[in-house]
């Protein structure tokens, strides 16, 4: 979903004392009543612009879209709600893809009711104890569907069912719905000698005239404001369900896209020519299916390779170099935004934290300045948080996913080539993207990468702003030369601490004599090596290069009889080493493994216990080389592959080619042109054509696959026209 959320207008009442001039707005988009989004905050204004889009994904199913507009409470513990606009999904298709607005209606804490009850009553006649006969009246609540989240959790619902009898007496039971159903009974009886709770007295002919009454709607309590008096608000949404068909239907489409790494010249490739069709239409959104897909096969690397190298072959200038918006920075944007989630969480999270709670005023401009404010104070703050977000970043080498280091050396070796007289063409390659498109990106809207939760408040925004506009000026080109610590991170890993802690180590039994018992030790690890020491300070007893590392794995507890147990496998015998408590123990396995991450020969096997006595006790095998029993932990960038629904985006990708088919034929008959008047026509101006025959081969292989994979959506009757963002 594609949600554009423009402008609002004459917030709040038109007139009175609560006209809302002085107080900042923001607005919030739910799905039902879970918020997934928020704008930043608009200082002193009743007709805000917003002017943000948000683009994500629904995991599950929703009734209602709605969009709250808030007025920032400086002294309540909540803000204001001034109005909503709910759009119910059956709904959306009136308003996609258009520019609309909307009248806000008021937000009634009574009406914000969702979800459905599956009931069932029945009326039972018995004979009591005495003899006499009654009737049993039972209510059961199989199931509740749809009902809200609340802070993303389930809500802690529970049930008011009301029974009113033919003299207007209520009986109400209120029941907490821990469990999927449960059954309420009430015994109407004749007598009205017994005075328990659930009996009351009923006379037999006014049985037919009890009334249930349980609440899913919305109760009603007294006039409301008008719509018109609340303002307006401009909203563009578009929205559009994926049909995704059985796997095998887009075999033929999957493969044409998997082997685009592999077609000279690049250009010529489905996925390349995806990008040229969709390039008017979409810009490059379309190329996102497609980096997941490459991605997951683990064919992206060698596309970005060639895409990069076709960039920088019509790149003149070194200072220039990956600064535009084009296909190749694109796919590399989107391939930082994929694998780069947990790398900017463990980089640049902590500091951020500090710099929300610390809410240190950074303001150094004269024009901005508020009263009292000490400009030369300010600078510290603001130098004091750049040179904290800084050096986490150069010293993050360790923590960078693999994928993104084979990229950027892959950029390094291609800029030198391109330019071989400039000697930090290979730090600019790289920079543009580390840092002017990745971390200061992060720094400048923590809450698009999930960093923090909502936009910052205008303080805090314009101190991101300022951080985030330093970095960038610290690792453009002209920096790089006089900056060691970038170079550092661009082209090698610099030595740094990364943890130690002490431990208990089992003595590995170099010597034939001796016992294997368990000594005390400080371990240390740096993103070189693992070292071991009797005490910290002191000469390291045992260094393994983490280069040598092949696993770092949990050890069973039966293994030696002592928990938070872990196994570092390396070329030599396996180190054995108890952690402190159970978070240093997953604190060293995750430390370890983003360290050792990049080694080639990493075991996909290991064995969870010890190997005692001649034998492995996890498996009873008597040969201590046999590979491992079980499964190695699952890498981060294993964990995202497994995330790609390949099918799913192979649809997209046929969406988008389908959307665009009337360009995809104008390519066509470019090429035709081009080699039968063997030169560039103007109407190729708008394709990259390298190769006209190998591009006319691609897009009439393309036409047949499109078109063979349409017949079978014919077939199920589900069309689609847009690309599937559901």
């Amino acid at each position: 979903m594609l949600l554009s959320a423009g402008e609002a207008k004459n917030l709040g009442p038109s007139s009175g004392p609560n006209r809302l001039r002085d107080l900042c707005t923001f607005c919030t988009i739910s799905l039902d009543q879970e918020e997934v989004y928020r704008t930043k905050v608009y200082e002193k204004s009743v007709s805000p612009f917003y002017g943000e889009d948000f683009y994500f994904e629904i995991p599950r199913p929703f009734q209602c879209l709605s969009f709250y507009v808030y007025a920032k409470s400086m002294f309540q513990i909540r803000d204001l709600p001034i109005g909503k606009v709910a759009i119910r999904k059956e709904d959306l298709y009136k308003y996609c893809g258009k520019e609309n607005w909307f009248q806000l209606q008021p937000v009634d804490p009574h009406s914000e009711v969702q979800g459905k009850v599956h009931l069932e009553m029945k009326l039972n006649e018995l004979i009591t104890e005495n003899g006499s006969i009654c009737q049993q009246l039972v209510v059961q609540i199989i199931a509740c569907q749809g009902l809200p989240l609340i802070s993303g959790q389930n809500c802690d619902p529970y049930a008011t069912v009301t029974l009113v009898g033919p003299a207007r007496w209520v009986y109400k039971h209120k029941v907490k719905l821990k469990v999927s159903q449960f059954i309420m009974f009430w015994q109407v009886t004749r007598s009205s000698s017994y005075k328990g709770r659930s009996h009351f007295h009923v006379e037999e002919e006014d049985i037919e005239k009890l009334e249930i009454k349980y609440l899913l709607q919305p109760k009603g309590n007294g006039t409301k404001s008008k719509p018109d008096d609340l303002g307006s608000l401009r909203l563009k949404v578009t929205y559009t369900e994926d049909n995704v068909l059985p796997s095998p239907c887009y075999m033929a489409l999957r493969n044409l896209m998997l082997k685009s790494p592999d077609v000279k010249p690049i250009s010529a490739s489905a996925a390349h020519v995806l990008g040229d069709i969709c390039r008017e239409s979409v810009g490059y959104d379309a190329l996102l299916p497609v980096v997941r897909l490459l991605l997951h096969h683990n064919r992206l690397l060698p596309f970005l390779t060639s895409v990069a190298a076709l960039e920088l072959e019509n790149t003149q200038e070194a200072n220039t170099i990956f600064r535009g918006n084009s296909l190749a920075t694109r796919c590399i944007d989107d391939m930082m935004k994929i694998v780069g989630k947990s790398y900017l969480t463990v980089t640049l999270k902590p500091v951020l934290n500090e710099i929300f709670e610390s809410n240190k005023t950074c303001e150094i401009d004269p024009v901005k300045l508020k009263e009292g404010d000490n400009v030369e104070v300010n600078k510290e703050n603001l130098q004091g948080y750049v040179h904290k977000v800084f050096t986490s970043i150069t010293q993050s080498s360790s923590s960078c996913p693999p994928l993104m280091c084979d990229v950027f050396r892959s950029l390094r070796q291609l800029a030198s080539k391109r330019f071989p007289a400039d000697p930090h063409v290979q730090y600019s390659a790289v920079s543009s993207f580390i840092f002017l498109r990745f971390f200061a990106v992060a720094v400048l809207s923590p809450h698009t990468f999930q960093l923090r939760t909502h936009h910052p408040d205008p303080e805090i925004s314009r101190t991101l702003t300022l951080i985030s506009k330093t970095i960038q000026s610290l690792g453009s080109w002209g920096s790089l030369s006089k900056n060691k610590l970038v170079r550092q991170l661009l082209v090698r890993r610099c030595v740094h601490v990364i943890f130690n802690r002490e431990v208990h180590k089992r003595a590995q039994g170099r010597k034939r004599l001796g016992k294997k018992n368990f000594k005390k030790r400080w371990l240390r690890v740096t993103n070189q090596e693992l070292s071991y020491h009797k005490q910290k300070g002191k000469e390291a007893l045992c260094i393994i290069p983490v280069k040598n590392i092949l696993g770092v794995e949990k050890l069973e507890e039966s293994a030696f009889n002592r928990k938070n147990m872990f196994q570092v496998i390396h070329s030599e015998k396996p180190l054995y080493v108890q952690a402190g408590n159970c978070v240093e123990t997953n604190s060293w396995i995750e430390v370890l493994s983003q360290v050792s991450r990049c080694n080639p020969g990493r075991l996909s096997t290991f064995h969870p216990s010890a190997y005692v006595g001649g034998s492995w006790l996890c498996c009873t095998e008597t040969n201590e080389s046999t590979p491992g029993c079980k499964p190695c932990t699952a890498t981060l960038l294993a964990n995202i592959q497994l995330d790609i629904d390949c099918d799913r985006e192979t649809e997209r990708i046929f969406s988008f080619f389908s959307s665009s088919r009337s360009r995809l034929q104008k390519m066509e008959d470019a090429c035709a042109g081009m080699s039968v008047y063997l030169g560039q026509q103007e109407e190729c101006s708008a394709f990259t054509i390298q190769d006209p025959k190998e591009t006319f081969r691609t897009i009439k292989e393309l036409g047949e696959v499109l078109d063979d994979l349409q017949a079978h959506h014919d077939s199920k009757g589900a069309l689609t026209d847009e690309p599937g963002t559901m």
